[in-house]
């Protein structure tokens, strides 16, 4: 005789189950080449030997997406929620020079909502063939008590591969480098706790296509220009905003002099500069003001580099500074108008 006590406890491990085998198909497009198996089983299967990386490092990164979850609800929208997530962990591998090789995701709530679940999961794959890494598989955790109702947390992780010998770790940065910003579109997956704070439900609502906006993915964008250009940094502003991320990728006897007038910021910083009084340096460690990714290159190369993100991709990017030697009393990272 079948039983339902765990399901009258708040689990329905049929209805996960069968959510699993409805998206099946949606997760293997993100097949590439050396992910095997399917979704399903206790592990996801990788072949190193058939991507030709065996003499590569492996570079892994995880992330979630924090409460811009909150908004998503607000505005019963959660169909690309799921790209951020992809995006706030492929961003930060490619900061080592890596391609990312696949990801998994992990889904936690305290009722599973099918349409919800359904929408999230379209976002993951949407954001791994943009990634070009397969979804290798994840957890979905129905926790009755740990999440009310039909809350829900995100998290996940990617693994990608870099070449040793051309690794980007800040070492050959020097005196008269640049900095090239790649744009934002908007807030990504940043400063959702302060938006939250400020703005009502009801402003929430109104605006949530400014603030649902997806994390841009640079990865193909990147791995292109890195084929003819030498990157020498890298910072993917996330939290933290500019003064926490960019000294991530320089030497500490170099700095970061940015130019705060170089760049439009986008629509989103405006509302939020008029609805609340805050320090443009407090602006720039909570958000990413308009700069998604920061790269390090000579002028040389910046110029190249620019070329390919504006013309191939579409990308809008700017010069906005320059790298210089740092003296002892010196910050990192030096925000001035020129």
């Amino acid at each position: 005789m079948k039983s339902n006590a765990y399901k009258r406890a708040g689990v329905d491990i049929d209805k996960a189950n069968r959510l699993i085998k409805k998206v099946k198909t949606l997760i293997d497009t993100t097949k590439i080449k050396g992910s095997k198996g399917s979704v399903g089983g206790f592990g996801g299967f990788f072949d190193l030997s058939s991507s030709k990386i065996n003499s590569s490092l492996l570079v892994a990164a995880t992330d979630g997406v924090g409460t811009k979850l909150e908004i998503a609800k607000i505005a019963d929208k959660h169909d690309t929620i799921g790209i951020d997530l992809v995006a706030m962990c492929v961003n930060d591998v490619l900061c080592s020079g890596a391609k990312p090789l696949f990801f998994l995701d992990y889904f936690a709530t305290g009722k599973l909502k099918e349409k919800v679940w359904i929408e999230v999961i379209k976002g993951i794959v949407t954001g791994c063939r943009m990634s070009d890494c397969a979804l290798l598989g994840g957890e979905t955790a129905e926790m009755p008590g740990m999440y009310p109702g039909g809350e829900y947390d995100l998290a996940g992780f990617t693994v990608g591969s870099a070449d040793r010998k051309k690794v980007i770790d800040g070492k050959g940065i020097k005196d008269g480098d640049v900095l090239l910003g790649l744009s934002s579109s908007g807030l990504h997956s940043n400063g959702y706790s302060l938006v939250r704070k400020i703005f009502t439900k009801a402003e929430i609502k109104k605006n949530y296509k400014l603030f649902l906006k997806p994390t841009i993915i640079y990865v193909k964008p990147f791995l292109e220009a890195a084929r003819f250009v030498k990157i020498k940094g890298a910072a993917h502003i996330t939290g933290g905003g500019f003064y926490d991320n960019i000294p991530r990728a320089l030497p500490k006897n170099m700095k970061a002099v940015i130019d705060k007038n170089a760049w439009v910021r986008p629509k989103v910083f405006k509302l939020i500069t008029d609805k609340v009084k805050i320090s443009e340096e407090e602006l720039f460690r909570t958000f990413n003001m308009g700069i998604g990714m920061v790269l390090v290159l000579s002028s040389a190369d910046a110029i190249k580099a620019r070329k390919i993100f504006s013309e191939k991709f579409k990308l809008k990017c700017r010069i906005i500074g320059r790298i210089q030697k740092r003296k002892k009393n010196d910050k990192q990272v030096e925000l001035t108008r020129m």
